[in-house]
């Protein structure tokens, strides 16, 4: 029974860890396959629609069934930062992500995402959601482990360096396969790499935005897949008129059973709906740095996957950064489960504490009971004597004592 119940016990720890890091795995697998929809000619605007359709369509059932008896009211405070949520996720995060994505690589966007945890952490810090001490090892490690991964990330933008010869390169793609040159390889033309990172940038402070204000709203609307599918519907409506403001030819709403209906399902299934309601739990249980200190795993499983994929070519800049970035990230996390610790401590003395109250109040109430029934006895014990006194001396007969006078 102990065996069982220690696996229980570090499965219920592991669980968060785990669900994190299969979220990168989709969000690395979305990057691949949008970014060859995009490469294809699909509208990246009509992509979010398509998306948070899908989304909206997936995770409807789950919140009409399994939550139709604790979903709340939905009050114009709440209306409102659902309709904040899905302008800020869906509509400015998702589109300005996408164009970011199309102007650049899937390597280079995973890279410019990893401001996250910086972003993330900065504004929860200033939304006093995270209590910075610096005179404690842990807030320490966060701050050194945020600015040691946004570091990370700048060396992989700024610095590419030689390509590093991956050893499946030339069996997967070996009609695309250069051997790697002592001169640093350039840019293509058609990438305009500063635009992209501007976009990249607004993207990333959206996404970090809609953390913060998911947690916000998650602490009064407590039915996740409902919030998961209002934030997906409300999204799908703004994607619609942004799309309709944007595109003007019909056809750009054209798809078929090809790879933009693939990103458009995957994209929606899995990075959406999914990841909507997994982050949403463990954000719920850890706080939004937690859940954003994940981020940078995507960039490396990209990385390795658009080399598979896309023959996309692996810079020493980039490997180094990756170090950085990980190094930043465990530091970050190591803050993250001393915090935690820390926070299961404190509940367990308070508890401890609640229960010697408690057990003080009942003593003294069973002390002032016991006087009072104490009390009661000596009463009783007080008034017995004096009635057996009375009633075994009587008064004698007047007329006996005047008989005997003589």
């Amino acid at each position: 029974m102990e065996g069982k119940s220690r696996v229980g016990s570090f499965v219920d720890k592991a669980k968060p860890y785990i669900c994190m890091v299969s979220l990168q795995f989709g969000y690395a697998g979305m990057n691949i396959i949008t970014k060859v929809s995009l490469n294809r000619g699909m509208s990246h605007y009509v992509l979010v629609v398509y998306r948070h359709a899908f989304a909206t369509a997936v995770i409807a059932p789950f919140a009409l069934i399994l939550e139709r008896n604790i979903r709340p009211k939905i009050t114009f405070s709440i209306f409102m930062q659902i309709f904040v949520l899905g302008l800020l996720g869906p509509v400015i995060d998702q589109n300005f992500y996408y164009a970011g994505l199309k102007f650049t690589s899937p390597t280079f966007s995973c890279a410019m995402s990893n401001m996250l945890p910086a972003m993330t952490f900065v504004m929860a810090v200033v939304c006093r959601m995270e209590i910075l001490d610096m005179k404690k090892i842990r807030c320490q490690a966060k701050v050194l482990g945020t600015a040691v991964t946004v570091a990370g990330a700048m060396l992989m933008t700024l610095y590419k360096g030689e390509v590093v010869e991956m050893f499946w390169s030339r069996y997967i793609h070996p009609k695309t396969y250069q051997p790697a040159t002592t001169t640093t390889t350039t840019v293509d033309a058609d990438k305009d790499w500063v635009k992209g990172s501007i976009l990249l940038i607004i993207a990333t402070f959206a996404w970090a935005s809609f953390f913060i204000l998911q947690n916000v709203t998650m602490r009064r609307y407590t039915a996740p897949y409902s919030l998961t599918c209002l934030v997906c519907f409300m999204g799908t409506l703004q994607s619609i008129v942004v799309t309709l403001a944007m595109e003007h030819k019909p056809n750009v709403w054209a798809i078929g059973f090809d790879m933009n209906l693939l990103a458009a399902a995957y994209a929606g299934i899995v990075t959406s709906s999914i990841a909507y309601y997994v982050q949403g739990l463990v954000m719920h249980k850890r706080g939004p740095v937690f859940v954003t200190a994940f981020s940078p795993l995507m960039m490396i499983i990209v990385a390795i996957m658009g080399s598979f994929i896309l023959a996309e070519k692996i810079y020493l800049g980039g490997i180094l950064g990756a170090i950085l970035i990980v190094m930043g990230l465990y530091s970050v996390l190591w803050g993250k489960y001393k915090e935690y610790k820390e926070k299961e401590e404190e509940a367990i003395i308070e508890a401890v504490k609640d229960m010697k109250n408690q057990m003080k109040v009942g003593s003294a109430e069973d002390l002032e009971a016991n006087n009072d029934i104490e009390m009661q006895k000596n009463r009783e014990l007080a008034m017995a004597p004096t009635l057996a006194f009375s009633a075994s001396v009587p008064a004698p007969p007047m007329l006996a004592v005047e008989a005997r006078k003589p």
